[in-house]
């Protein structure tokens, strides 16, 4: 697998599974194909967990998550979640995300 170069937001992951769209139109502008993508952990709990996903809905996620890498979350995710939360007003599960996205070498 390539290294990722971006970590997508859950909702992102949502339009491509969707098919063409806003979230397409924005991977294909930036040349980001799944391959070099990532998702936090927490994006994957979001896409899988939610209560009315149907057996082909789920399926579909899991078809555009295997080319992506899931980055887990580690003590250092966990430093940078808890420092960023003060001081920015985010839900937890978009703290998580955002502290994903900041520590370094976490999306490679």
């Amino acid at each position: 697998m390539t290294s990722p170069r971006f970590l997508l937001d859950t909702n992102v992951v949502v339009g491509l599974v969707n098919g063409p769209g806003a979230a397409r139109n924005l991977v294909d502008l930036n040349n980001a194909p799944p391959e070099i993508c990532s998702i936090s952990q927490i994006s994957r709990i979001e896409l899988l967990s939610f209560a009315a996903l149907t057996v082909e809905e789920e399926a579909r996620i899991n078809i555009v998550l295997s080319a992506m890498k899931v980055i887990l979350l580690d003590d250092r995710i966990e430093r940078e979640t808890i420092a960023l939360r003060p001081r920015v007003r985010l839900k937890l599960p978009d703290a998580i995300i955002a502290a994903t996205a900041s520590v370094p070498g976490s999306s490679s």
